[in-house]
């Protein structure tokens, strides 16, 4: 069972913040705990207006959400941790070699990767949406 579930993406911002208020959701009720932090975290921001954006057109609201850079000790702590991109596996191993059998693409199961919308257009923050919300759903059905 996964009780602990730290998404990563590269600055905190977008995807994996996305990514945390989507498992958040699917998972109310449930006794797990999500999170996320990034790679290059822009560390003490906010969620970049436009992920907030899409959030609320479906409901969500992560406002409150502040970056964090990620640390070997939120790596051992979790009990998955999902990255956006195949290259963020390596890198996220490379702070826990221990870790290395937990850390999952968020789209594993579709075998897709997420990119990243930074400084993109509205169009491009919408199709990140979609494909985080494929990802954790795929991964909802599995926990």
């Amino acid at each position: 069972m996964f009780n602990r579930i730290l998404v990563v993406c590269v600055g905190n911002i977008c995807r994996s913040p996305m990514a945390e208020a989507l498992f958040k959701q699917a998972l109310a009720g449930r006794n797990v705990s999500v999170s996320s932090a990034g790679l290059g975290a822009l560390a003490g921001h906010g969620i970049e207006p436009q992920a907030q954006a899409v959030l609320e057109a479906h409901g969500l609201d992560a406002s409150g959400h502040r970056a964090r850079q990620i640390i070997p000790a939120m790596v051992r702590g979790a009990d998955l941790v999902l990255v956006m991109e195949e290259w963020q596996r390596t890198e996220v191993a490379g702070l826990d070699p221990t870790a290395r059998g937990k850390i999952h693409l968020l789209g594993r199961w579709g075998e897709f990767e997420i990119d990243d919308p930074y400084r993109q257009s509205d169009e491009q923050f919408k199709r990140t949406y979609d494909a985080i919300v494929r990802g954790v759903t795929e991964w909802t059905t599995r926990l």
